[in-house]
């Protein structure tokens, strides 16, 4: 069942969305009823949705551009009239990645590298007030300032606050996993790939900071389907430096007294870190990788040689 984070009352945004969503279908040549087959879902539930007569929750959203074979950033930037919001029939392109990419990521290339986001102006904007006000503190209005869009001009790319919180957070953790993966891949031992683990922890949250300091302080502002959502997402990291310990244990080099208790210690201190570091400081994100993995080596009470 999904959960709806947007208000399930019809609202303006909700027409446009509406006709954004049948002008995709139509450009697909799908009909109302295969539309509906395939999501699970009666013909009248995508005729209400198309029409703006119900609220839509994010998670519906991507099932839809899913079953469209679309990304929902090419749904969102079809043009309709806000003030009447009948479909300009210009088919959008079709799926590809929906999140923005450095060019490291673009590439595969070195974990380490870390080049510019390059978020559209909406997000980037919904980004700075999040980090300076807060989202609870945060309107549309003031990202619309921000960013140098109407309002009306903000709906057109993302149907509400809460799904712009979706998509930084979920472009973070796929990073970051996207990282952590290839950071792991380089230790031959499972010392070696705990430190590497959390160089690349610490170093994230600090070239990050802004995607670290709001994936730390506005978990609570996401509803409960999101919420779980990024939550096991970090459970994934987690787990990942979970299980280095443990091979660790075994193997006679960790000899904490409470390894899990340390492992949740090591990875807390890394996510902490946008709270306080700053570029202009006297540390750079490489020389606080190098501290924070010595830290946690201690934490672990690291052991060169086995205990015979």
């Amino acid at each position: 069942m999904d959960v709806a984070i947007i208000d399930e009352r019809p609202r303006p945004a909700d027409a446009i969305l509406g006709a954004q969503i049948r002008a995709a279908r139509l450009s697909r040549r799908i009909s109302l009823r295969a539309l509906s087959r395939t999501l699970g879902v009666s013909p009248a539930t995508i005729s209400q949705i198309e029409n703006g007569n119900t609220g839509l929750s994010v998670v519906r959203l991507g099932r839809i551009a899913e079953a469209l074979n679309l990304d929902v950033s090419h749904i969102l930037t079809i043009d309709v009239d806000p003030e009447n919001p009948k479909p300009r029939l210009v088919p959008p392109s079709p799926r590809s990645p929906a999140r923005p990419r450095s060019t490291a990521e673009s590439t595969g290339s070195d974990w380490r590298t870390y080049a510019p986001l390059n978020f559209d102006p909406v997000l980037q904007a919904a980004l700075e007030e999040f980090v300076a006000i807060g989202y609870h503190g945060t309107s549309m209005r003031s990202i619309a300032a921000r960013c140098g869009l109407s309002v009306a001009g903000i709906y057109h790319h993302y149907t509400s606050k809460q799904q712009m919180l979706v998509t930084l957070l979920e472009y973070a953790m796929t990073d970051l996993q996207r990282r952590s993966d290839a950071a792991r891949d380089e230790g031959g031992s499972p010392v070696e790939r705990f430190g590497l683990l959390i160089e690349n922890l610490a170093l994230y949250h600090t070239h990050r900071r802004e995607l670290g300091f709001v994936g730390a302080s506005e978990m609570r502002s996401l509803d409960t389907a999101n919420r779980t959502a990024i939550a096991d997402m970090r459970s994934i990291q987690q787990r990942m430096i979970d299980v280095e310990v443990e091979a660790a244990v075994r193997e006679g080099r960790f000899r904490a007294d409470h390894p899990y208790e340390a492992s949740r210690a090591v990875v807390t201190m890394c996510t902490a870190l946008p709270t306080w570091w700053r570029p202009d400081g006297p540390s750079s994100p490489e020389q606080i990788a190098e501290h924070y993995v010595r830290f946690a080596l201690d934490l672990m009470r690291y052991a060169p040689t086995v205990r015979k």
